[in-house]
């Protein structure tokens, strides 16, 4: 997998990748691999953690599922095991994630940290630099590349807000990447701060060990069911659009929610104005697919308060004048991107970190820069990115190899000649 150079510098190891740097093993970058390794071309995955899709190994709750049936989940080449159930467990993925690197022969360098990533327009190649902390003294690493791969995800840090009080408040406060079961929360009081599909499910988690959680639900938010008689949610959406335009598809979703669940507005849960497939499209906010947090909400296991104004010594004050004493504080307020801080780039990806254009025009940048894993589209559009980059890479690679064959054939009849 390695190239032509690997020489010490300085102090710093250099070393030339004859193919692309992928940065991020998580799915994102195993599927990328995996394609690329189909197509016969070297490649070097780089990952911060110690093992593969650190996300699902170390920063997910125990009683996660696939959101989405596995047909919509699985990545290029492998389907899941037809002995899966229809919503593998995060255990299940993790094995399938595994069995997936090791078909594939992925094995990324663990342990390095992606200092900076910049493109050096003078010799037209990406200096990638890391840092390994694997042995007592930090080494660090130059990899240089005419390709770089982003792979790092939509969601590789948690966003923890500022909200007033918050490092005054006496009790435990946790993001929900580090929350994984509500046992040790028995009996206790727990505020979870965010209503998407972590905190919905952190919520219900936690009902279940009969804590007494409150949710706090500060803007609107699209609830449906996980499937639909009998039929999923997202694969039933899926057919309709190919028939329907896509408003009339949200407004048959939302009779059906209302028939289903019922008026969400009735326990503090407003609706959007957009219906949740446009709100999806057009700013990438994903509707909650209810597996049972509704029904604890109705019963009263589970309470919905409004947005917060301050956190005091073990209480929080709402909006409403409210004052709720609290145990502990789990902070569902999503993800966001950590490309900003690393990559040295500002024509395909925004300060958000996202590519700047939407999807499916995302993907590619110039210089050899491509993006996977960033369309807002989970799994599925994971594998899309990784298809369409991998044939991209390999109609490069290829050109690049029938230039140089015309070189050398070129030489030989010169030197027949001569």
């Amino acid at each position: 997998m390695f190239g032509l150079l690997e020489q010490d510098f300085a102090g710093r190891r250099c070393i030339w990748v004859n193919g692309p740097v992928i940065v991020g093993a998580g799915p994102s970058g195993l599927a990328v691999s995996a394609c690329l390794r189909e197509e016969g071309i070297p490649f070097v995955v780089i990952e911060r953690a110690e093992c593969i899709a650190s996300l699902w190994q170390k920063r997910t709750y125990d009683r996660l599922k696939l959101h989405l049936p596995k047909k919509f989940c699985q990545l290029p080449k492998l389907p899941f095991s037809e002995e899966y159930p229809e919503y593998p467990t995060k255990k299940q993925f993790i094995t399938y994630l595994e069995s997936y690197a090791k078909k594939f022969n992925i094995k990324p360098k663990f342990n390095e940290s992606v200092q900076s990533a910049k493109y050096d327009r003078t010799c037209g190649v990406w200096r990638v630099k890391t840092v390994s902390t694997t042995g007592s003294i930090p080494s660090v690493t130059e990899y240089i590349c005419q390709m770089l791969v982003v792979a790092t995800g939509e969601n590789a840090e948690g966003v923890v807000p500022e909200i007033e009080g918050l490092q005054e408040f006496s009790g435990e406060v946790i993001h929900a990447k580090d929350y994984k079961s509500g046992e040790k929360y028995t009996g206790k009081k727990v505020l979870v701060v965010g209503c998407g599909n972590s905190g919905m499910e952190v919520s219900l988690d936690l009902a279940n060990h009969n804590a007494k959680p409150s949710m706090v639900v500060r803007s609107s938010v699209h609830v449906l069911p996980r499937e639909i008689f009998g039929k999923s949610t997202f694969d039933l959406a899926m057919i309709l659009m190919k028939w329907l335009p896509l408003w009339l598809v949200d407004k048959l979703l939302l009779i059906l929610a209302w028939l289903i669940l019922g008026n969400t507005q009735k326990y503090g849960i407003r609706r959007p104005k957009l219906g949740p497939l446009e709100l999806k499209n057009n700013h990438g906010k994903t509707p909650v697919l209810d597996i049972g947090t509704l029904k604890r909400i109705r019963s009263g296991d589970i309470n919905v308060v409004t947005g917060i104004t301050r956190f005091h010594g073990s209480s929080v004050q709402l909006i409403n004048g409210e004052i709720l004493e609290i145990d502990s504080v789990v902070l569902a307020t999503g993800y966001c991107s950590n490309v900003p801080y690393w990559l040295q780039e500002n024509e395909l990806f925004g300060k958000n970190g996202f590519p700047k254009q939407q999807f499916p025009n995302g993907w590619k940048g110039k210089g050899g820069l491509y993006a996977s894993g960033f369309t807002r589209r989970g799994l599925t559009g994971v594998s899309a990115d990784a298809m369409k980059i991998a044939q991209d890479i390999g109609n490069v690679w290829k050109e690049e190899l029938n230039q140089k064959k015309r070189k050398v054939a070129t030489h030989r009849r010169c030197i027949s000649t001569y």
